[in-house]
């Protein structure tokens, strides 16, 4: 994951030259915060290098938050899912934007459920119900994390202004957008466990909305509702014994996120 925060970090310095140079942008803004998700039940199909190749139908998962980890350890402020925006403003009042948007939620798949399964285990065709026990079936985790990237269009509208009308205390704010997935997929059968690397391997799309507010000319925090579809076209699920095991699946999702941001005017 950092060598994707450094490829981040030279973009944002990258469009900070642009900005500066041709006056493309009028500023920009920093954001950092934490979430929450809910998830829609997920058809979930493994392709095994063993010639295993079935699906999971109507997986229930959850989100694993963490956030006990924000004062437990303060210093390790990415264990808890968290979302970050690197935003760049198309307009002199500061209320349309474009921005790289990552979130790193997490998605767990709940054990021991009961699910149906269709497809080829171990050279049998197999349709029946069966329970997701990790010792002896197997688990699928996306914690490392679900790791959504992609590029947003923002715009803000007023809601309420200071005292002498000088600068904008609220605001509504909604954003759509579309980019990649670079999970991190940790997964188990039959008792082997393997956190698999970062991998891009699928597809985003989402819509948000909430409101923005500034407790001072520069800083604000910021509260939105968010809600997206999300892709896995080829998610790693190797072993340590295993390699080759791809995973295909989709959900919908609603996330809340809270976040504290600066505004720069250039």
């Amino acid at each position: 994951m950092k060598k994707y925060i450094v490829v981040l970090s030279m973009l944002a310095c990258g469009q900070i030259a642009l900005a500066q140079n041709k006056k493309v942008f009028k500023g920009m803004y920093l954001q950092w915060g934490y979430n929450t998700e809910w998830y829609t039940q997920s058809n979930i199909h493994f392709r095994m290098s063993n010639g295993n190749d079935f699906t999971l139908h109507n997986v229930r998962a959850k989100d694993k938050p963490d956030l006990d980890a924000v004062y437990k350890s303060p210093g390790d402020i990415s264990i808890p899912q968290y979302n970050y925006r690197i935003g760049f403003y198309l307009n002199k009042s500061l209320t349309r934007s474009i921005e790289l948007n990552f979130d790193h939620a997490k998605y767990v798949v709940t054990d021991f459920q009961k699910v149906r399964v269709t497809g080829i285990i171990d050279k049998q065709q197999i349709d029946a119900d069966s329970i997701l026990n990790p010792e002896t079936f197997l688990h699928l985790e996306h914690t490392d994390g679900a790791n959504w990237l992609h590029l947003n269009y923002a715009e803000q509208i007023s809601l309420m202004q200071s005292a002498k009308k000088q600068r904008d205390l609220l605001r509504l704010i909604w954003k759509a957008g579309a980019g990649i997935n670079i999970p991190r997929t940790d997964f188990t059968w039959k008792g082997e466990r393997y956190n698999n690397n970062f991998h891009i391997a699928g597809y985003n799309i989402s819509a948000e909305a909430g409101l923005r507010y500034y407790f001072s000319k520069r800083f604000f925090l910021e509260s939105t509702l968010k809600s997206g579809y999300v892709r896995y076209i080829n998610a790693l699920a190797n072993t340590g014994s295993m390699q080759g095991n791809r995973v295909r699946h989709g959900f919908g999702y609603l996330e809340w996120i809270g976040t504290l941001g600066y505004d720069i005017v250039f």
